[in-house]
């Protein structure tokens, strides 16, 4: 057949114009390397999680957003914290003037916490914490509002993203240096492989790695070389890598090339697989990729923003066509302002839609045999493990991004990529091509700056409020944890149980560890 026109993916992977040979998978799902899915019925037996991202302004008003989706079908919570309780200032601080409830909720102690999810049980919910550095704290505070419920422990459940690495690499939400950030994970995978065994310890993310402008074959590739990275921190420390591995979970994006990401939810799950093989796993759940996925963010348009209904619609099956265990569905207005209600709304329609009937969950993997999908598996675990080496020749994930590798790469391709819509190489419905004039304005959502002045004012109310004696004391016994090397997550618990606020736990380790500037 005659091929006038060589078409690449956005990884730089030729697709031929057909395809009619393959080594078609002969794998069974559910079965090591898990290619075609960690369960033999995959969503014949139940649907992936859906759930829908939301949180800003006060605990308040994010609390009626979540009890709103909760009766609108969402299946679990997924919490956006802002900027000052990501990187650990309270409301107060200067730095956080001007942040406080915009990207998501304000957080300052463990009061916040009980409002955010008053007239909730934990233990009905699953809850997704989009948080890192400072996820000790957010976990602890969950956890003390678990107990505050009677709640066992050993029944709640959800994930911490916890993933410092990507921060690093790609988002920037990080506080200390790279090693005692790495000794908090750990810490937080000993502590919970014990006390709270169903919580998913870390979410190692690749979604932000694709946000700031890599390929689909580099999020593979760097999210899968951080996992190591983690593995590895934990048996060094003395973990099972049979027990602590179980509660390892991913975080991907979703993008406009269906089938570039369907294989790349595959090839993800065959080379965990093999990657935590031999790394020395031998419990078949110890071995498993299981991953959340999120649609593209930074594929969603400001201009005729009805259009990212579509986008949105077509990465959704993207996912679960990959095999997804959970899913958010990007409000169609992001571009703009945070989701209003009914954009929420539609996207959370988007994935009852799928799931209920488009007919895609009637089967297990149904693209697995295809030429076409089999040879783009392949190539694209092929093309990651190339990058995997490189990283790995250079000494790990924490050296690659010590010395700038992973940010190059990233930086290189988002360079590409926009050098191609502003030459039409690449098409973007509305914005390069099919563009109209016609500025119809979509009613957005706003946050006032009147919110920080409502968070100072409840910090200075809880400061009057509680023992401030216990709360030193606490504080106290915390530094000494971590300067001692013991595990920090019982002294960060028994803080917050004493009401100290976010940034004064995130002080005392700012003045053990340091701070990392990048």
């Amino acid at each position: 057949m005659a091929d006038q026109l060589k078409i690449n993916t956005d990884s730089g992977i030729e697709i031929h114009p057909v395809y009619t040979t393959s080594k078609i998978n002969q794998e069974f799902p559910g079965k090591f390397p898990f290619t075609r899915g960690v369960r033999e019925d995959m969503y014949r037996g139940k649907l992936w999680t859906m759930r829908q991202y939301a949180g800003f302004s006060t605990a308040e008003e994010s609390n009626k957003r979540y009890h709103y989706l909760l009766k609108q079908g969402t299946m679990g919570l997924s919490v956006a914290f802002d900027l000052p309780t990501q990187i650990g200032y309270d409301s107060s601080h200067e730095f956080a003037e001007g942040e406080v409830g915009k990207v998501g909720v304000a957080i300052d102690s463990l009061k916040d916490i009980e409002t955010l999810f008053d007239n909730i049980k934990l233990e009905d919910i699953t809850t997704s914490m989009t948080i890192n550095a400072t996820a000790s704290t957010l976990l602890s505070m969950y956890i003390a509002l678990a107990k505050k419920q009677n709640a066992d422990l050993k029944k709640i459940s959800g994930t911490i993203q916890n993933d410092i690495l990507k921060e690093y690499a790609a988002r920037g939400t990080y506080i200390y240096p790279p090693k005692p950030s790495m000794r908090l994970i750990t810490d937080i995978f000993d502590f919970c492989s014990k006390e709270v065994p169903k919580w998913n310890t870390i979410s190692i993310s690749g979604y932000h790695i694709r946000e700031a402008g890599s390929t689909a074959v580099q999020e593979l590739a760097f999210t899968l070389a951080n996992g190591k990275s983690y593995v590895k921190a934990a048996i060094e420390k003395g973990l099972d890598i049979n027990v602590f591995a179980k509660r390892l979970s991913f975080f991907f994006n979703a993008h406009n090339n269906l089938f570039e990401e369907v294989a790349k939810f595959r090839a993800a799950r065959r080379m965990w697989a093999s990657i935590t093989k031999e790394l020395g796993a031998t419990d078949a759940q110890a071995q498993m990729l299981r991953f959340h996925t999120q649609t593209g963010g930074s594929t969603l348009t400001a201009q005729q923003p009805e259009n990212n209904i579509i986008r949105v619609t077509i990465q959704a099956m993207s996912a679960v066509l990959g095999g997804t265990q959970s899913l958010h569905t990007n409000g169609f207005d992001e571009a703009l302002s945070l989701p209003t209600e009914s954009a929420a709304r539609t996207a959370l329609r988007t994935q009852q839609i799928i799931g209920y009937e488009s007919g895609i969950t009637q089967t297990v993997d149904p693209l697995g045999g295809s030429y076409f999908i089999e040879t783009l598996t392949d190539e694209i675990e092929k093309a990651a493990y190339q990058y995997i080496e490189a990283i790995d020749a250079i000494g790990g994930s924490v050296a690659a991004i010590e010395q700038g590798y992973m940010q190059n790469e990233i930086a290189k391709s988002a360079y590409i990529y926009q050098k191609d819509i502003e030459s039409s190489q690449k098409i973007i419905v509305g914005v390069n091509k099919f563009v109209e004039s016609d500025l119809n304005q979509k009613p957005v959502f706003k946050i006032d700056d009147s919110i920080r002045k409502i968070q100072m004012d409840k910090l200075s109310a809880l400061k009057n409020e509680r023992n401030n004696s216990d709360v030193e004391f606490n504080l106290l016994q915390l530094k000494n944890a971590a300067v001692e090397n013991r595990n920090v997550m019982p002294s960060i618990i028994a803080s917050v149980e004493s009401y100290a606020t976010l940034g004064e736990i995130a002080d005392t380790f700012r003045n053990v560890f340091g701070e990392y500037k990048g």
